[in-house]
Parts: C-alpha cells; structure tokens; sequence
C-alpha cells in the first residue's frame, strides 16, 4: 500500500512538471510586428531610383546582382528609404539604401 501511494504521488508531481506549456510572447517578435505596421511602401520601378542609389547598387557589393523590385519606404517620423529586392540566379537578397545610396540598418 505504502508503495502505491509513492508512485501515485510521484506520477502527479510528474504530471505537474511536465504540464508547464503555457503559451509565451517574445517581445522581440511583438515590437517587429508594430513596426511593420507603421511602414508604409510604395513600389518604385527600378529606373526610377535616385542616381545615388543606382550608382550604389551598381558598385561592390552589388556587383552582378539585379533588381527585382524596389519600394519605397517611409516610417517613423516621416524618414524614408529604399528597400531593393536583389536576385543573381538564385540567390535573392534586400538592401535598405537611403535616397543618398547610404546603407541603413
């Protein structure tokens, strides 16, 4: 009998750990999504960038790659960039340049 109460209480206090599977919110993910909220992107034609950026995404790094679309962005406190959507065979990647062919993070 003394045994049976034992494992009963060790499978409920089993039962209990493993239980813990609430769900959790990452901010990180939380604060992306509100950011990408209050973006606003307008498609731009690829010969309608600025010359600066054209000239940046024809030098190192961006040597060979070509533009697939480009927008234009506008956040927070009306500041804008570029964000370039780039392919070389099958490859794809996005470079964010500012209207003077600036990297921006």
């Amino acid at each position: 009998m003394k045994k049976l109460v034992i494992s009963a209480i060790a499978l409920a206090l089993t039962a209990f750990a493993t239980v813990d599977a609430s769900t959790t919110i990452n901010p990180a993910t939380e604060v992306a999504t509100v950011q990408q909220l209050d973006q606003e992107k307008v498609a731009v034609k690829p010969e309608d960038l600025p010359d600066a950026v054209k000239r940046t995404l024809s030098a190192d790094p961006y040597t060979g790659w070509e533009v697939s679309q480009a927008f234009l962005v506008t956040g927070e406190n009306n500041a804008q960039h570029y964000e370039v959507e780039l392919k070389r065979g099958e490859e794809t990647a996005t470079a964010k340049l500012d209207q003077d062919g600036n990297k921006v993070e």
